[in-house]
């Protein structure tokens, strides 16, 4: 059985473990999850009934969470890009800006995106105000992290970089990369000109009437 990923192509945590699959070319059967896809959806819940995407299944191997799906495929599907240093400390650095841009770029962002969809306008304000002020603090470290650096963790393409292409994407349409920051804006352009995420942002665009901050007319 050829490997299969189940998400959608609008989700941020799909995107990443996307970007992994295209710099490699590693084949594989997109499973969309929605209303359109019912046998999809019911097969996903019975994998992973904690209702969390992206999934990817692999004969009859269930593998979550973004970061150990793109771990196992340069494990048991590895290809010309190494996604992870072989230097145990080198990849220490990128498990950690992994993490950073998981829990304090995209979970930062996903504040607003919260408050937006419970229709509540004080809580549309509240979740807004709470994202810029983790997203400013974020981007202000970025600014200095980044410095001197082609990619998150230095010269080569990795896993922090497929962590950081949807959640700088997302949360620049939530709170804005000010000029103040051009060393990010510049590596989030760098990233946007990245064949697999450039691929992965191609695929999502039908679906930008979804944002529920309201999608900016770019990018």
């Amino acid at each position: 059985m050829s490997l299969a990923v189940y998400g959608h192509p609008f989700s941020s945590y799909t995107q990443k473990v996307l970007i992994a699959l295209y710099e490699n070319g590693t084949p594989f059967e997109f499973r969309s999850i929605s209303p359109e896809t019912p046998r999809h959806s019911a097969e996903w819940l019975r994998r992973w009934p904690l209702r969390k995407f992206p999934l990817l299944v692999d004969g009859e191997r269930n593998i979550v969470e973004t970061s150990i799906i793109i771990e196992y495929l340069q494990l048991v599907h590895p290809g010309p890009v190494r996604l992870l240093p072989a230097d145990p400390m080198a990849a220490l650095d990128v498990r950690f800006l992994d993490r950073f841009f998981d829990l304090h770029v995209m979970n930062a962002a996903q504040h607003a995106v919260d408050g937006a969809l419970t229709g509540d306008p004080v809580k549309r304000q509240d979740g807004l105000a709470l994202a810029k002020e983790k997203l400013e603090r974020a981007y202000g470290w970025l600014e200095g992290q980044l410095s001197g650096r082609t990619w998150a963790a230095g010269p080569e393409f990795t896993l922090a970089d497929c962590a950081a292409a949807p959640s700088l994407f997302y949360a620049d349409w939530t709170h804005r990369i000010s000029e103040a920051y051009p060393v990010l804006r510049a590596y989030r352009a760098r990233l946007l000109s990245r064949p697999s995420f450039a691929r992965a942002v191609e695929e999502a665009r039908p679906f930008r009437p979804l944002f529920p901050l309201g999608a900016p007319d770019r990018d």
